[in-house]
């Protein structure tokens, strides 16, 4: 595939120079859970190797996806800890999941080099915050690098192997979601397939007992003193000349590149400091950059990070350097782009904003996320609505089933992260009367869901789980899970049953049911419900997309439904309270779009009048 090509310029994505960079670092082992905005990442990787498998051929690296973030880094680290080169992709929520293993493995350190993806996510595009994981390398004393363009995202990727090794500590490689999907020209250069085993080394001290502990934190903080010294060396950090006036701006990221065009735009002359190596900050070159400027503008996204480090070390050194950051145009929310960087350097410049090719913000109609058409999550909520108490409560997870949320359906209540469904369920049900009924996916269910169902068997916790088992992981891309047959590689794998996993959690009544039978579904659900204790129905469906895609391959198709004008009694029932969105109102009629049916023909159970049929060909 093009991402293997030996040689020139290819158009890559962000995520994808990525991959190419650690390719020509000889990058080992890769372990993730697919979360936007990291998953091409990994999807790049399960490509090719299902590629050379095709080709018959033996990837030079191993690749999975792992059950969970935390998994993932403990596989990278044990690799790394072997000699072997690993990554470790994933979205900045899933760091927090892997936060408890990194914080001690820092303290051990690795072998070989080993960069840890965060893939930040500033304006909550597909994330539920937009926490600065910046900080992660502050607490945890970790070498961090953020790339400004997808070319430098490859050198950075390569060169961060080395770094994370010259260390002996892993990297934390920090992106954000414009980054990510940006898409620009990338120079490849060689690859380099390492093969072979690596090898634990027993005697040192890898268990981090509180007195190994001791004695590893103060040779971490020797470490960090030398990545210092690299900061302050390194190409990535760099002090660009654009004039001689006594103004600076200082920088890092993607909005770097916002910087650069705005001053080209804006004609006019300051010092810029790259920042690359954003952790330890370069404080030699910060130093310099400090005293050759009157005034300063820090423009970061998210937290004032560098700022406020920028005006400790100019307390330290006493100099009389004004430092401007955030305030005005440059807050603390949401992601930066030209216009916001252009009307901050604007004024911190004197000059006037410049036409920006409108007079007016242009508000763009909005649409609201929704389940796609023929999603087995709509016949889910549909026929357990019909049968739940009025006042439910339905914590709810990540996942495509979150869109649970919009109506007509409006079964989510409250969220919190993956997993968080049946923890949130248990504190319901010790503090209410009232149903509780938590939903989660089947992948999200091996991601987090385990121990919270363990406590609600345990402690007999009076409440209802529906796994929404629709055969993949949907929202990120289709990735495989621990319940398929199948892995990240393509190879066979060993299926984890659902329904016996609940059992084995201690939970007594287990149901699976198709949801796209109404009629079951329902009476599935009552049982469910007038269970004692914790029960849990296994909703089980392909997600539709996956079913598309599997009858297209046997050159076969779903079938179209149509209405029947004349037995149809415009009740609106499959607009208003099945809300397919296939379904349209015009003309004192009501219609289906057959370009937006997907054919699970649902509808047909939902009408009470037999007024939508099957199209015949």
């Amino acid at each position: 595939m093009e991402m293997m090509a030996p040689a020139g310029k290819r158009l890559l994505l962000g995520n994808e120079a990525i991959v190419r960079g650690a390719l020509e670092a000889g990058v080992r082992v890769i372990a993730t859970y697919p979360g936007t905005p990291a998953s091409e990442i990994g999807d790049t990787f399960s490509k090719i190797a299902k590629q050379c498998a095709k080709q018959g051929k033996e990837p030079s690296f191993y690749f999975e996806y792992s059950a969970n973030e935390k998994v993932a880094l403990e596989i990278s680290a044990a690799a790394a800890t072997c000699g072997l080169k690993a990554l470790t992709p994933m979205k900045h929520v899933g760091l927090n999941v892997a936060a408890d293993a990194l914080m001690t493995y820092i303290y051990l350190g690795c072998k070989a080099g080993h960069l840890i993806v965060s893939a930040d996510d500033p304006s909550c595009h597909s994330s539920q915050n937009e926490q600065d994981n910046r900080y992660y390398a502050l607490m945890g004393s970790i070498p961090m690098l953020e790339p400004s363009t997808p070319q430098e995202a490859k050198e950075m990727a390569k060169e961060g192997f080395e770094i994370s090794a010259e260390l002996s500590l892993p990297i934390l490689f920090r992106t954000t979601t414009r980054l990510s999907h940006l898409r620009g020209a990338v120079e490849l250069g060689p690859i380099k397939e390492e093969r072979g085993s690596g090898e634990f080394k027993k005697g040192e001290a890898w268990v981090t007992v509180p007195a190994v502990a001791r004695k590893k934190h103060p040779e971490l903080l020797k470490k960090i003193k030398r990545a210092e010294e690299i900061s302050n060396k390194t190409h990535f950090n760099r002090i660009e000349e654009y004039g001689k006036s006594g103004k600076g701006i200082i920088t890092s990221g993607i909005v770097y590149t916002y910087v650069r065009e705005v001053i080209k735009e804006l004609s006019v002359d300051c010092r810029v400091l790259k920042l690359g190596m954003t952790h330890p900050l370069p404080t030699e070159l910060l130093t310099k950059f400090l005293r050759s400027c009157e005034t300063i503008l820090v423009v970061e996204e998210l937290e004032p990070l560098i700022e406020q480090q920028v005006r400790v070390l100019a307390q330290e050194l006493g100099v009389k350097t004004k430092i401007f950051g955030k305030g005005g145009e440059l807050t603390r929310l949401y992601e930066y782009d030209q216009t916001i960087v252009t009307k901050a350097l604007a004024k911190f410049f004197g000059k006037d904003v410049p036409f920006l090719g409108y007079e007016t913000e242009i508000e763009m109609p909005s649409r609201r996320p929704q389940l796609c058409p023929g999603c087995p999550h709509r016949a889910t909520y549909y026929a357990l609505k019909q049968v739940a108490p009025k006042n439910s409560i339905y914590p709810t997870d990540i996942g495509c089933y979150t869109l649970g949320l919009e109506e007509p359906l409006g079964l989510a209540d409250y969220l919190l992260c993956m997993g968080s469904s049946i923890g949130t369920a248990n504190g319901f049900a010790i503090a209410t009367k009232q149903q509780v009924v938590a939903f989660i996916g089947d992948s999200t269910f091996f991601h987090a869901g385990l121990p919270a169902l363990v406590n609600a068997a345990h402690q007999m916790r009076n409440l209802v789980v529906v796994v929404l088992d629709n055969r993949t992981t949907a929202m990120t891309g289709h990735q495989p899970h621990p319940g398929l047959e199948m892995d990240g590689m393509g190879r066979q794998a060993k299926a984890i049953d659902l329904e016996g996993l609940a059992r084995g959690c201690g939970v007594e009544h287990v149901d699976v049911v198709d949801p796209l039978d109404l009629d079951k579904a329902k009476q599935t659900f009552r049982r469910a419900l007038d269970w004692e204790g914790t029960s849990v129905v296994i909703a089980k469906s392909p997600c539709i997309l996956l079913e598309k895609r599997r009858l297209n391959r046997l050159g076969e198709s779903l079938p179209l439904y149509q209405i029947d004008q004349d037995k149809c009694r415009k009740c609106k029932l499959c607009i208003v309270k099945f809300g397919c969105p296939a379904f349209y109102w015009k003309d004192d009629e009501i219609w289906i779009d057959e370009t937006l049916c997907n054919g699970c023909g649902v509808c047909t159970q939902v009408c009470k009048f037999d007024a939508i049929k099957k199209v015949i060909d």
